[in-house]
């Protein structure tokens, strides 16, 4: 109640309402436990991440969503920079295409985070701070908007639609791509579209940059600690790259930005690597992970091959 409090003072906005929404707002218990790590020690493997995002069905799907709406991710292309397949791969990878939205109320999934985000995670302090400004705008673009708070549905974090947008990344990035006069990012998959591509722009995506390139090096023999120390922050040249250790191979060794040594752990086996570019960087700005973006990205490429077969 004090947070619906300070919440219509700050805002502007009727506190009886806010204090009533909240107080029908549930806890779900499984949500705190779903947010923790993995346990100490588990082995990251690229390869079985890289299965549950990539395979014929995803695929076939992709090509579907991609030829039923060619002429959307043709224009937010064109009007945004970001091309076809980064869109394609991350619709594919967050929500299979609109089969899998979520359907947890996106109040007590909030609600959840903001008032019991786990102690045990390792980062509580930060994540109780960001799931709480997600709930101020959850309900703030509610009440403003006329909008039933406890119909949306989504996922354990709260994000909703197709490309599975939090509250404030809807209110800043998402646009109305169908020119319809409102903004619908789960049934209009030209809003999803758009606002991807717009997400994409405000955050670093550079258009006509390739995401990575493939490098050529022996791990015994480079300087891993300087190559590793920035993790996956753009910030060596390709020569400075070379210097190091880390041959960039192809039109990656005249790439002009800074690049970053993505390392991508598989299990027992040898690591992955790649040179990622700001791109990828921008990639993993939707979700803060590298395995991710590579999924993304594969999976973008996979579907823009079968297409064309």
């Amino acid at each position: 109640m004090a947070f619906a409090d300070d919440v219509a003072e700050r805002r502007g906005l009727d506190a009886d309402w806010l204090r009533s929404t909240l107080g029908q707002a549930r806890f779900l218990p499984q949500v705190p436990r779903l947010m923790l790590p993995p346990a100490r020690g588990t082995a990251k493997n690229w390869e079985a991440y890289r299965a549950r995002f990539i395979d014929e069905v995803r695929v076939g799907a992709g090509v579907r969503f991609w030829q039923q709406h060619r002429s959307a991710l043709a224009r937010a292309e064109r009007e945004y920079g970001v091309p076809a397949e980064i869109i394609v791969g991350i619709i594919g990878v967050e929500t299979l295409y609109g089969r899998h939205m979520g359907n947890i109320r996106v109040l007590d999934a909030l609600a959840t985070l903001t008032f019991d985000f786990p102690d045990a995670h390792p980062r509580a302090a930060e994540r109780r701070v960001y799931f709480r400004g997600e709930l101020e705008q959850f309900l703030s673009m509610a009440q403003r908007g006329g909008t039933d708070p406890f119909e949306p549905r989504g996922s354990y974090a709260g994000a909703r639609g197709l490309g599975q947008f939090m509250p404030t990344s809807w209110a800043r990035w998402a646009v109305d791509f169908d020119h319809d006069g409102h903004i619908d990012l789960y049934g209009s998959p030209e809003d999803a579209i758009g606002s991807v591509a717009n997400y994409f722009l405000a955050h670093g995506w550079t258009p006509g940059m390739a995401t990575h390139y493939s490098v050529m090096f022996d791990p015994a023999g480079a300087d891993m600690a300087t190559l590793m120390a920035p993790d996956i922050l753009p910030t060596f040249s390709a020569e400075r790259m070379a210097e190091l250790g880390a041959a960039v191979l192809g039109a990656g060794a005249q790439h002009s930005g800074p690049l970053a040594l993505v390392e991508l752990q598989n299990g027992d086996a040898p690591p992955s690597y790649v040179a990622g570019t700001q791109n990828f960087y921008a990639v993993t700005r939707y979700n803060w992970s590298s395995y991710y973006a590579m999924a993304v990205i594969e999976l973008g490429r996979e579907v823009a091959q079968a297409r064309g077969r």
